[in-house]
C-alpha cells in the first residue's frame, strides 16, 4: 500500500518533452554557423589583403610610379602645412617677446618716474614694467652703436629715460586692444611718445591665414587628384584582369566578392603613397634645418623645425589609405557591373 501511494499516476505513459533541448541545440548549432562564417570571411579578407601586396611586390616599377604620383599629391599640401606650422611657432615665439617702448618727457624727474612705474606696475593690463634710465640707455647705445666717440662729444645726453612695458598675455593676438593700451599710455603726463610695431604682426597673422587656407584649398584639390589616379589605376587593372573575372562570376563568385582585391589594391596603393610623402617631407626637413638653424644663430635664436613626427606618420598612411579606397571603390562600381559572363 505504501509503494502504491508512492506511484503517481499523472506521470504514468507521459511521453518526455524534448522540445526545449533541441531548441537550445538549434540555437547552439546556429551560433557556430554564425561563428564559422565570421572566421572565413576574416581569413577571405587576410588572405586577399596579403596577396594584392604580393601581386603589387611582383610588379614594383609600376606600383613604386603609382605610389609616387600619390606621393607628390599628398606631400605638397603636407609641406605647406608643415611650413604654417613652424610660421605659427616662430610667430607664438617672437610675439611672446612683443613690448611696449614708453618714451618719457626729458624734464621728468626720477621721483615722478618712480610714482609712475609703480602705477603701470599695479595695472591688471600690463604684466612687468622695466626702467631705463637716460644714462643706462647712453651706455647701451654707445656699447652697441660703436659711436661712443661721436657721443662724448655732445655737451649733453639726447636719449631718453624708456620704461619697457611688457602687455598681459592676452594683447599679443589681440591687435585692436594693443592699440588701445598704446593710446591710454599716450595720454599719461609724462609719456611724451610710445611705440609698439604691429605692422609685423598683422603681416605675420595675414600671412598664416592665406597660408592655411591654401594648404586647405590644395589639399582638397589633390585629394581629388588622388582620386582619379587611383580610379584609373584600378579601372586598368580591371581591364587586365576581365577574363579572370568572367571566369569568377560564372562559377557563382558575388560582385562583393570580385571587388574585394581591386579595393585593397586601391587601400595599399594609398598607404604606400601617404608613407612616401610623409618620407619626402622629413627628407626635405633634414635638409633645410641645416641653413636654418644657422640662421636662427645669427639672430640669437634658438629655433628647430618641427616636423610630422610618428602622428603625422599615422595620418598620412590613414589619409592616403582612405582617399586609395574611395578611388578605388569609384572605379570598380563604375567598371565591374558592365563585365558579366555571356
Amino acid at each position: 500500500m505504501q509503494r502504491n501511494r508512492r506511484i503517481q499516476p499523472s506521470r504514468i505513459g507521459k511521453p518526455r518533452d524534448n522540445k526545449p533541448r533541441e531548441q537550445r541545440r538549434g540555437a547552439t548549432d546556429s551560433r557556430a554557423d554564425y561563428l564559422d562564417k565570421l572566421k572565413s570571411y576574416i581569413q577571405n579578407h587576410r588572405q586577399i589583403f596579403f596577396n594584392t601586396f604580393r601581386r603589387l611586390a611582383a610588379e614594383p616599377v609600376q606600383t613604386l610610379m603609382t605610389s609616387l604620383v600619390v606621393a607628390i599629391a599628398l606631400g605638397l599640401p603636407a609641406a605647406l602645412y608643415v611650413g604654417v606650422v613652424n610660421l605659427q611657432q616662430l610667430g607664438s615665439r617672437v610675439e611672446t617677446t612683443s613690448q611696449l617702448t614708453v618714451f618719457l618727457k626729458n624734464d621728468a624727474v626720477e621721483s615722478a618716474i618712480a610714482q609712475l612705474q609703480e602705477q603701470l606696475t599695479s595695472d591688471p593690463d600690463i604684466a612687468s614694467v622695466r626702467y631705463i634710465s637716460r644714462q643706462q640707455a647712453l651706455d647701451e647705445f654707445q656699447a652697441l652703436s660703436g659711436f661712443g666717440d661721436v657721443l662724448e662729444m655732445l655737451d649733453e645726453n639726447p636719449l631718453p629715460a624708456v620704461l619697457i612695458v611688457q602687455p598681459d598675455d592676452r594683447f599679443h593676438a589681440d591687435l585692436v586692444a594693443s592699440e588701445g593700451l598704446v593710446g591710454r599710455l599716450k595720454a599719461l603726463p609724462l609719456v611724451d611718445d610710445v611705440r609698439l610695431d604691429m605692422k609685423w604682426m598683422q603681416r605675420l597673422q595675414g600671412m598664416l591665414q592665406v597660408g592655411q587656407r591654401l594648404a586647405f584649398s590644395l589639399g582638397i584639390a589633390l585629394a581629388f587628384g588622388v582620386l582619379l589616379i587611383i580610379g584609373n589605376t584600378i579601372r586598368l587593372a580591371i581591364e587586365n584582369r576581365r577574363d579572370e573575372i568572367v571566369v569568377v562570376k560564372l562559377v557563382g563568385g558575388t560582385n562583393a566578392y570580385v571587388r574585394r582585391p581591386f579595393l585593397y589594391t586601391g587601400i595599399w596603393y594609398g598607404a604606400i603613397g601617404g608613407g612616401i610623402a610623409w618620407l619626402l617631407v622629413a627628407v626635405g626637413l633634414l635638409w633645410i634645418s641645416g641653413p636654418i638653424g644657422r640662421l636662427a644663430e645669427l639672430y640669437q635664436s634658438i629655433f628647430k623645425l618641427q616636423g610630422l613626427g610618428f602622428s603625422g606618420l599615422i595620418a598620412m598612411l590613414f589619409l592616403g589609405a582612405v582617399l586609395g579606397l574611395m578611388g578605388a571603390w569609384l572605379a570598380v562600381a563604375k567598371h565591374l557591373a558592365s563585365i558579366e559572363p555571356r
